[in-house]
């Protein structure tokens, strides 16, 4: 196991855990392992393809490994993680053509002489072992000549990718003005001009609504929408039976179970039958207060065979019992060796236990533990209930009851929502997951109710009605967007054309004074000050101010326009920085560029290498 763990760290030993175990190969793109292409393909590139059964483990392999990263798997977005698995497939076929065109390979005799080397395929003697490869192969299903086409492939990828990211510049020097940067600081001084101050000084005519219309409408649409009808459960939202002795047996098994306990109390009994066998074991248990030897009164009073034994039964099992056991153990329970328990009624008679030994960990008894128990049946029964609530509701979705129907059967909150948007949802149900079923087209076209939606801890079954699709909006419908939007124009230039004219006026940190509005302090900040919005932080370092002077600075922002006035930019001496820190920051850097030029590769390389989506493979391998 230590030879093949050091294999696996080894590159040949990398390679071959990207090729059979992860679903990334290179550089977050999807790997795969067959041979031949599958018919069913769901993409050409080039002469190339991308198979149906390839794109559909590569998507499950990605599904997975998102869900373990999250906790509501609701908010995984199956059209984007579709998208994302197809593009990494796709850009691996071109850059695997890529490197076959450009003749980057690797020959047999060198991955012979790599694979010689590892450990995991020697003997005793430091000796490669042909035996130890086959092995090596049959448990991975795989023959020795797919492993080093796999191998080739790989490795060749791996030379277009040095030879593309690899090739980035950046020199130590603007790494140094870059590091330089980020220690600049300086006071300022900031006011903001919000637009909302200056709508009421704008006006719109019909003509300017009808231009930007003309101008914008393609872009002037509807947002496809439904009215929503759903109920939502969860556990919490369940109530609950009372808790029964049963139950708080059971749970005091399950705890016993966990902790590996076992009984090993060794007991002895007498069993007394017949009409007057109450009398006779109230008679007998007096006599043993009294201080009279059990295993003599069992030879003598019990009507059981064991008497023969002094009423030995061996190591305490509850399933001798039957339905008695419940009883028998309350009987025993706390008894320690020597105790004797009260008569206990069970189907055979009435029966008196002692505990003659016991070898077995000491555990809390049912009674001390009975809060904790109780809590943990109720929960029990909760998410027992919950369960068989969710059937229940799922059965009659799947039998074609109305949501109303289904609310009133199973006496569940009907909500509703009106105008649940496919974009931009902002609502209480914004999880792709249920957005999906929502405007599901088989879901919009039969008003049918959804199976149950897992979201958070709980479920959510909707029915959508009143699909509005996506529409170019007619001038009367687009009029209020447009009035809005020109409105927020036009009042964020009188206020950037205000903003403007204060910085005129501003030469010293005396001017500041003397403006019609306040301006905040903000003290002396730096690049990373959280005060600032991201675009303020860079109009804050854009200008330098005079010697003794200021600077201000006037720009549209966000909010409206936002004034900035600064004295002079300070920057520290002494970088925090080591050398080798800012190696590693020209290290981050580079590779950052690189990931760049490979994507500006890949771009060109579609351009090269023609490629056709099948539409209707993909919607298929979807569920569309």
């Amino acid at each position: 196991m230590d030879k093949l763990r050091d294999f696996l760290k080894s590159w040949p030993g990398r390679i071959l855990l990207i090729l059979c175990l992860s679903p990334l190969a290179l550089l977050g793109v999807e790997s795969y392992f067959g041979g031949g292409v599958d018919p069913n393909q769901i993409a050409q590139v080039g002469e190339a393809s991308v198979g149906l059964s390839e794109y559909q483990t590569a998507v499950n392999n990605r599904r997975t490994e998102t869900l373990e990263q999250i906790d509501d798997a609701s908010l995984l977005n199956e059209d984007v993680l579709h998208e994302q698995v197809l593009k990494g497939l796709i850009d691996r076929t071109l850059l695997e053509q890529q490197a076959g065109k450009l003749g980057m390979t690797v020959s047999d005799d060198t991955i012979n002489r790599l694979l010689r080397q590892e450990e995991v395929f020697q003997d005793a003697d430091g000796n490669f072992s042909n035996d130890q490869f086959s092995n090596f192969l049959r448990q991975r299903g795989m023959t020795k000549d797919q492993l080093f086409t796999e191998f080739r492939n790989q490795l060749s990828l791996d030379q277009l990718n040095a030879s593309i990211v690899g090739t980035a510049v950046y020199p130590m020097q603007a790494v140094s003005q870059l590091i330089d940067l980020q220690l600049e600081s300086r006071n300022i001084w900031l006011h903001r001009f919000n637009w909302q101050d200056y709508q009421e000084q704008v006006k719109l005519s019909k003509n300017d609504i009808q231009a930007y219309y003309d101008a914008n409408k393609d872009t002037l649409k509807s947002a496809a929408m439904v009215d929503l009808a759903y109920l939502q459960l969860s556990p919490q939202t369940v109530p609950v039976t009372d808790v029964t002795t049963k139950d708080l047996q059971q749970q005091y098994e399950a705890y016993k179970q966990q902790l590996a306990v076992v009984d090993e109390r060794k007991i002895s009994q007498i069993l007394l039958t017949g009409k007057d066998a109450k009398a006779r074991a109230d008679k007998v248990k007096a006599r043993l207060d009294k201080g009279e030897a059990f295993g003599k009164l069992a030879k003598t009073q019990s009507d059981d065979p064991s008497r023969e034994t002094g009423g030995d039964i061996g190591r305490f099992n509850p399933s001798v019992f039957g339905n008695d056991a419940a009883a028998v153990e309350k009987a025993l329970e706390g008894l320690s060796v020597g105790d004797v328990s009260a008569p206990v009624k069970t189907s055979f008679g009435y029966q008196i236990f002692t505990v003659t030994e016991d070898n077995g960990k000491k555990i809390p008894s049912l009674e001390s533990m009975r809060d904790e128990l109780t809590a943990k049946a109720k929960e029990y029964k909760r998410q027992e209930m919950y369960a068989d609530k969710v059937t229940a509701i799922n059965d009659l979705a799947a039998d074609g009851f109305s949501i109303e129907d289904i609310a009133q059967q199973e006496n569940v909150t009907l909500k509703r929502l009106k105008d649940y948007r496919k974009e931009n949802n902002q609502s209480a149900l914004s999880q792709p997951a249920v957005i999906k079923q929502a405007f599901d087209e088989f879901t919009i076209q039969d008003q049918a109710v959804t199976a149950g939606i897992e979201v958070g801890n709980g479920t959510v079954w909707v029915q959508p009605s009143n699909y509005r699709p996506t529409k170019t909006l007619a001038l009367a419908a687009a009029t209020p967007r447009i009035t809005q939007t020109l409105r927020q124009k036009k009042a964020t230039a009188l206020a950037l054309k205000d903003a403007k004219k204060l910085a005129t006026g501003i030469k010293t940190t005396a001017d500041i004074a003397k403006q019609p509005v306040s301006f905040q302090a903000l003290g002396e900040i730096n690049r990373q000050t959280t005060r600032l919005t991201e675009k303020e932080r860079g109009l804050a370092f854009s200008q330098q101010a005079a010697n003794n002077g200021v600077v201000a600075i006037a720009s549209e922002t966000e909010m409206g326009a936002t004034l900035l006035v600064g004295d002079r930019i300070k920057t520290e001496q002494q970088s925090p920085l080591s050398d080798m820190q800012r190696a590693q920051t020209a290290s981050i850097i580079r590779d950052n560029l690189g990931q760049d030029q490979l994507q500006d590769y890949l771009e060109y390389l579609r351009l090269v290498y023609k490629v056709e989506i099948n539409e209707t493979n993909m919607a298929n391998a979807q569920g569309r």
